[in-house]
C-alpha cells in the first residue's frame, strides 16, 4: 500500500486538494488558498523523484494540508501568478536595475585587487568653449577607481554616489553616476546657483562587494528572523515564520492573504496548538556568520562608504546664466537629460522642485491647519512615514492622540483636530515588517487598507513601503508594488480627486551588518523598482532619495528633523498648490 501511495504522491494530493476546494465547507485549519499558486502544484511533475515522492515530504498531516515546500532557496515565485503583461513589465523592470559584474574567476578576487577609494580619484573634465562654467549648463567630474595596489581597474559594477553642494549657500544638488565599464565614472550635475560648487563622491561598495550582496539577496532571504508565538490557554509555542521557510520536513502554517495573494508563512507550533492559536508576529534578530572572513574584508570601513578625493582641487565657480549666441537660454540635449531625471536641489537648505508644482514653507503651524483643514490624512507603510506622523502631532498643537494602546513603533496610531476637522491615521504594512511584537490582528496589507477608502478631495494617501524589503529577492518587492499600485488606480478610478504621495527610499548609515541586510544598494534597486511602477500613474513621487543624497546631515534611515520638515512642505505644497 505505501509503494502504491509513494508512486502516485502527486496524483493523490492533486486529488486532495481538487476535493477541498469542491467542498467548500471543509475547514482547514490550516489557512489554504483557493486560487492556490500552479508553480506549487507544477513543482511534482519537475521530476521522477518528485513524482515518486511520499507523502511525508508534501506534509499532509490530520491537519490539513500544508505549503508544498519549493525547490528554490528563495521565494520570488510565491503568491499569484501575474497576467502575461505584468510578467513581461516584471522581466523589463529586472533588466532595467541589472548590474555590471566583475569577471568570472575560479577563486574569489583577492582584497588587494579590489577597489580602494584612498588610491582612486576624480577629476573635471573641462567645460565646453573655455574655462568658465555658469548657471544652466552642467559640470562633470570623471572618477577613476584603483586597487590597493594603485593599479587601475579594469571593469566596473561599483556602487557609487555623487553630490554637488555649497555650503555656505545652503544649496545641494544630487550627481547622477554613470558606469562606463572599464573602471571609471562619470558623475554630472546640473549647475543650478552661482558661487563656487564642491564636488564629493563616495564608494559605497566596491564591485566585488556587490557580487556578494547580490548572492545573499537571492540565497539567503532568511537573513532577518521573523517569529510567532502561538497560544492557547497555558499553552504556548514560538516558531519561525517567513515569506519563504528553510527546507525542512516540519509542517507550516498557510497565512497567505486570502485578497492579495501575499505569501507568509510560519511552522506549525509542535503542541497541541492549532494555525489559528497564532497571536503575535515579531522581529526575531538577524543570521549571523552569513560571509567568509575574505568576504568580510570587503566591507570595512576603508571600502565601505569611503570618500573618494579629487585630483586638484574638488571645487569649481559658477558664474550667473550666459546668454547664448542664438539668443536663448536652450540647453544642449546632453543636459536637459541630467535636469529632466532630477525631482529637485536645496538652497537655503529648503528643497525647490525641478519640474513640479512650487514648493512653500509651512513655517507656521496654522497655515498647516489650513491646508490640512476638513481631510484626513491616512498613512501606510514602514517607520520612515511613521515620521511624518510624529512631525505633524509634535508641531500643530490643536492635533490630540488618541490612545489605543499601539505598540510604540508599529501603531496603529490616530490624532484628530476638533477645530479643524483633521484627522491623522499611521498603519504598519503587512509582513514582512521588522518590529517588536505585534499582534497578528493589526498585520494589514496596504493594497487591502487603500481597497477600503471612500477617497475623495478631503483624503490624503500616503505610502511608503521599502526599507524592510531589502533583504528579499526583487521579484517580492515588485509582487508587494504591483498589489499596491493596483489599488491606488482603483482608488483614484472612484475618487480622482484623492491626493496619493508614494515616498521612495532613502540612503541611511552603512556597517558590516547593516550592508548584509539593508544595504543602500538593495534600497536604491527597490528605488527604481518603485519609481517605474508608479510611472504614469497620478501620483506625487516624493523623492526621498534624492533628498537625503543632496543634504549635508548624516545618512539614516530615520533622516533628521530638517529633511522630514522639507519632505512636509513637498507635501502640503502637492496637497495645497498655490494658485497662480
Amino acid at each position: 500500500m505505501m509503494n502504491f501511495l509513494s508512486k502516485y504522491a502527486c496524483v493523490f494530493y492533486l486529488l486532495v486538494l481538487l476535493t477541498l476546494l469542491f467542498h467548500n465547507f471543509i475547514t482547514l485549519d490550516v489557512k489554504w488558498k483557493s486560487d492556490l499558486h500552479p508553480k506549487q502544484v507544477q513543482l511534482c511533475f519537475q521530476s521522477t523523484a518528485a513524482a515518486n515522492s511520499t507523502l511525508e515530504q508534501y506534509n499532509i498531516t490530520s491537519e490539513g494540508l500544508s505549503h508544498l515546500e519549493p525547490k528554490q532557496s528563495f521565494c520570488s515565485h510565491l503568491g499569484q501568478e501575474p497576467s502575461p503583461e505584468e510578467a513581461l513589465k516584471e522581466r523589463n523592470l529586472l533588466e532595467s536595475i541589472s548590474w555590471s559584474e566583475p569577471p568570472q574567476q575560479p577563486t574569489p578576487t583577492p582584497i588587494e585587487e579590489t577597489s580602494d577609494p584612498a588610491h582612486s580619484h576624480f577629476v573635471f573634465v573641462p567645460a565646453e568653449g573655455g574655462k568658465d562654467r555658469y548657471v544652466g549648463a552642467q559640470l562633470e567630474a570623471r572618477v577613476f577607481l584603483k586597487d590597493f595596489n594603485g593599479r587601475p581597474k579594469s571593469y566596473g559594477g561599483d556602487f557609487l554616489l555623487a553630490r554637488l553642494q555649497s555650503p555656505e549657500l545652503g544649496a545641494g544638488v544630487a550627481g547622477q553616476v554613470i558606469d562606463h565599464n572599464n573602471g571609471s565614472y562619470s558623475a554630472i550635475f546640473p549647475l543650478l546657483w552661482e558661487g563656487t560648487v564642491r564636488v564629493e563622491v563616495t564608494l559605497v561598495h566596491p564591485s566585488e562587494a556587490i557580487t556578494v550582496l547580490r548572492r545573499l539577496r537571492e540565497e539567503r532571504p532568511d537573513r532577518v528572523l521573523y517569529k510567532s508565538m502561538f497560544r492557547s490557554g497555558l499553552v504556548s509555542e514560538t516558531t519561525m515564520c517567513n515569506l519563504c521557510l528553510p527546507t525542512s520536513q516540519q509542517p507550516v502554517c498557510n497565512y497567505t492573504d486570502i485578497l492579495t495573494g501575499e505569501p507568509w508563512y510560519c511552522y506549525k507550533p509542535k503542541q497541541d496548538l492549532s494555525c489559528d492559536n497564532r497571536i503575535n508576529h515579531f522581529r526575531a534578530g538577524y543570521q549571523n556568520n552569513l560571509i567568509t572572513d575574505k568576504e568580510t574584508l570587503l566591507f570595512q570601513r576603508s571600502n565601505l562608504k569611503a570618500r573618494i578625493y579629487a585630483t586638484g582641487s574638488d571645487t569649481v565657480t559658477v558664474l550667473s546664466a550666459k546668454q547664448e549666441k542664438l539668443g536663448d537660454n536652450r540647453t544642449s540635449e546632453k543636459e536637459a537629460t541630467v535636469m529632466t531625471t532630477l525631482s529637485g536641489y536645496y538652497f537655503k537648505w529648503s528643497w525647490r522642485s525641478l519640474g513640479g508644482a512650487a514648493i512653500r514653507e509651512y513655517n507656521d503651524p496654522a497655515d498647516i491647519n489650513q491646508c490640512l483643514k476638513g481631510k484626513v490624512v491616512n498613512m501606510y507603510g514602514d517607520s520612515t512615514v511613521r515620521q511624518y506622523y510624529e512631525f505633524l502631532t509634535s508641531i500643530l498643537p490643536e492635533l490630540k492622540e488618541f490612545n489605543l494602546g499601539s505598540p510604540v513603533q508599529a501603531g496603529p496610531f490616530m490624532a484628530v483636530d476638533m477645530a479643524h476637522n483633521i484627522m491623522l491615521n499611521y498603519r504598519s504594512h503587512g509582513p514582512p515588517i521588522s518590529y517588536l511584537p505585534l499582534s497578528v490582528t493589526q498585520l494589514r496589507y496596504v493594497a487591502n487598507e487603500l481597497d477600503g477608502l471612500v477617497g475623495g478631495s478631503n483624503t490624503v494617501v500616503i505610502i511608503s513601503v521599502w526599507a524592510h524589503f531589502t533583504t528579499f529577492p526583487v521579484e517580492v518587492y515588485i509582487r508587494r508594488l504591483r498589489h499596491i499600485q493596483r489599488a491606488v488606480v482603483r482608488l483614484l478610478e472612484r475618487a480622482p480627486e484623492t491626493t496619493v504621495v508614494v515616498r521612495s527610499a532613502n540612503l541611511r548609515s552603512q556597517s558590516l551588518q547593516e550592508s548584509l541586510v539593508v544595504s543602500d544598494w538593495f534600497a536604491a534597486q527597490l528605488d527604481r523598482v518603485l519609481r517605474a511602477m508608479f510611472q504614469g500613474v497620478d501620483v506625487l513621487l516624493l523623492d526621498a532619495w534624492e533628498m537625503t543624497l543632496a543634504h549635508h546631515l548624516p545618512h539614516n534611515i530615520h533622516p533628521s528633523t530638517p529633511i522630514i520638515k522639507n519632505m512636509i512642505n513637498t507635501i502640503l505644497s502637492h496637497v495645497c498648490p498655490e494658485k497662480n
